[in-house]
């Protein structure tokens, strides 16, 4: 459905993104992460039609996507790019925006449509509420309504839950997602939280310094994550020796903090050095092999207590592997 074809960019000399190809299908919803700056939002505006590249191409269907010089007004017509800038109208409801592009001939419909979508974002007690009297998380909610209102073929999205309220932003996702699962709408997402990604992206594009490192189901990314940079995108991570875990290869293996598990009898300790409270359990910091570690546990343990660790077999042996 949309293929990128081998592009560069440049805001000026230096290129921001370096022969970036890759394709997504019809319905997909796809996971753009890396570390800031390294061309996620560049990438999102090129793709809608609001930057220019001169090398490589962009395919929507097998039709050439031209880009800004040849659109009289930038932007695909069958995309929306939901940017961090909102683009509301402040002196209109919350209603009023997001019905703003949708045929008045049919005021029924249109009513329905605006109702569906103000429940999809939770701001139905707003509906008539100025967006200037909107906080800023409403806001993003408002301009992700009005994203949806015509039903575009394919979605961009750049952080889009990141001013969202925490207690808000799980159902918001849930919903979001529901609603383009059900009306085969694809989807793009940059973003930083690995929250946005493990339960909604069924692939995740992984950029860095401008060039695309990996395509892969992001489930399997997740549990085999090929490299450091890439299990750090997804939170805190740790590089172990596996000879210092006593296994006869000189080998580094990476592991989440959930991974490394407490073992009193185990003959491999680790120093405390903190404890962090994370809610439904402690993140403990502790030195192992003359390096910072980090692992949970469900109780906090003090400094400077000697315990015991260890790592499952079958995790050590799915990443020998990968």
């Amino acid at each position: 459905m949309l293929t990128v074809d081998n592009i560069s960019f440049a805001y000026d000399i230096e290129p921001v993104l370096k022969n970036v190809s890759f394709s997504i299908e019809k319905g997909q919803h796809i996971a753009l992460i890396g570390a800031s700056g390294c061309g996620k939002s560049t990438l999102l505006k090129i793709i809608y039609g609001l930057l220019h590249v001169e090398q490589g191409a962009l395919f929507w269907d097998d039709k050439k996507l031209l880009g800004p010089l040849h659109n009289l007004v930038p932007g695909e017509e069958n995309m929306k790019y939901l940017s961090q800038g909102f683009e509301l109208q402040s002196y209109r409801s919350v209603a009023e925006n997001i019905g703003q592009y949708l045929s008045n001939f049919e005021p029924d419909l249109k009513q329905g449509r605006v109702q569906e979508l103000l429940e999809i974002v939770e701001m139905m007690d707003f509906a008539d509420t100025k967006v200037e009297n909107l906080s800023g998380g409403q806001k993003q909610r408002v301009a992700l309504a009005k994203a949806l209102a015509k039903k575009p073929e394919l979605l961009l999205l750049d952080e889009p839950f990141h001013n969202i309220d925490n207690f808000r932003r799980s159902s918001l996702r849930r919903n979001l997602f529901r609603f383009l699962k059900r009306n085969q709408i694809t989807s793009i997402t940059a973003t930083h939280d690995k929250t946005d990604i493990l339960s909604f992206a069924d692939e995740t594009i992984v950029i860095k310094q401008g060039e695309i490192v990996t395509q892969q189901k992001t489930e399997m990314l997740y549990q085999n994550p090929p490299d450091y940079y890439i299990a750090s995108l997804f939170g805190e991570v740790n590089k172990m020796s596996l000879s210092v875990l006593g296994y006869e290869n000189n080998n580094e293996i990476l592991a989440y903090p959930h991974e490394i598990k407490i073992e009193p009898t185990s003959p491999i300790k680790a120093r405390v050095k903190n404890s962090y409270f994370n809610g439904s359990h402690y993140l403990i910091e502790a030195v192992f092999d003359n390096s910072i570690i980090f692992f949970d546990h469900y109780i906090p343990l003090t400094a400077p207590e000697m315990v015991g660790i260890s790592i499952p077999d079958e995790i050590i042996q799915r990443r020998i592997k990968g």
